[in-house]
């Protein structure tokens, strides 16, 4: 072919081209809503960077991130229970098959929770020492020390009360002259009531004599009316003349030290105040 034929042809495709785009052109510029006006569309990705008609307006959206499903925590008790069975299942594994292996792997696991046991210890006695209200030794010391300068103010309060005891309370003994206990019991209450000025009545159930209560009177139902437990002996009650009620002491044979802590407590203490 001619080169002036190929020019020509040249020629007339650019010129077709440039028309093409200046009717593209003029089409997008004729057509007020332009794409990027659809929902979702960026205006300054699309209109003021004036991209032209061959561009995508909207934004390519970014990938969305696989959704993983979650997974719930284990709470502390569960893997306490882990633990214990895995050590039981250890322990049995290694007296069933008492093979070096296995009797090395229940001792290693045995020796990691003696350690988390005394770890927890060791921090269970810090805190008891960093806060007293949580401290059950400041209310009854066990040391040496501590222990006797408590039992001293204890007796020293208890010895206060049983002295004003008489001008409200008295005491009902009830023994029977059968009875081997209250031959030891008999002196034990005789001795703490005179040390006391407490009146005492004493009521044989059998109708017997006692050498520590010649001043005694048979029963005639008493136990019954006050709500006492039938046929055993010895049986201590603390009457109280200004609730006109019994509270018992106790039954069979105490010692003195603990007849007059019995006696302190229920007439002193509610129960929860002294444990």
């Amino acid at each position: 072919m001619p080169m002036h034929r190929i020019d020509r042809a040249l020629r007339m495709a650019a010129l077709g081209a440039c028309l093409i785009l200046s009717s593209g052109l003029a089409a997008r510029a004729a057509d007020p809503t332009p794409t990027a006006q659809t929902s979702g569309d960026d205006p300054f990705y699309c209109q003021e960077r004036r991209l032209g008609y061959w561009f995508y307006c909207t934004r390519p959206k970014p990938p969305e991130a696989p959704q993983t499903q979650a997974v719930p925590d284990t709470s502390a008790t569960q893997r306490l229970e882990t633990i214990t069975s895995q050590l039981r299942e250890l322990k049995a594994r290694a007296i069933l098959e008492p093979t070096p292996a296995n009797v090395t792997a229940y001792i290693r696991f045995q020796r990691a929770q003696l350690d988390r046991a005394s770890l927890f210890s060791d921090v269970w006695q810090r805190s008891i020492w960093q806060h007293p209200d949580l401290d059950y030794t400041l209310q009854r010391p066990v040391s040496t020390l501590g222990k006797r300068q408590w039992q001293d103010a204890r007796k020293a309060e208890r010895d206060s009360v049983m002295a004003h005891l008489s001008q409200r309370y008295g005491l009902f003994y009830f023994f029977a002259q059968s009875c081997g206990a209250c031959s030891v019991m008999s002196p034990i209450v005789r001795s703490v009531a005179a040390t006391w000025a407490i009146e005492v009545r004493a009521i044989s159930t059998d109708g017997g004599p006692s050498p520590d209560f010649p001043r005694y009177t048979a029963e005639t139902n008493q136990r019954a009316r006050m709500g006492l437990e039938p046929g055993i002996t010895p049986a201590v009650v603390l009457w109280d003349a200004a609730a006109h009620r019994a509270i018992p002491i106790g039954y069979g044979v105490m010692s003195a030290d603990e007849l007059q802590d019995r006696i302190y407590l229920l007439t002193t203490k509610e129960a929860g105040h002294d444990y």
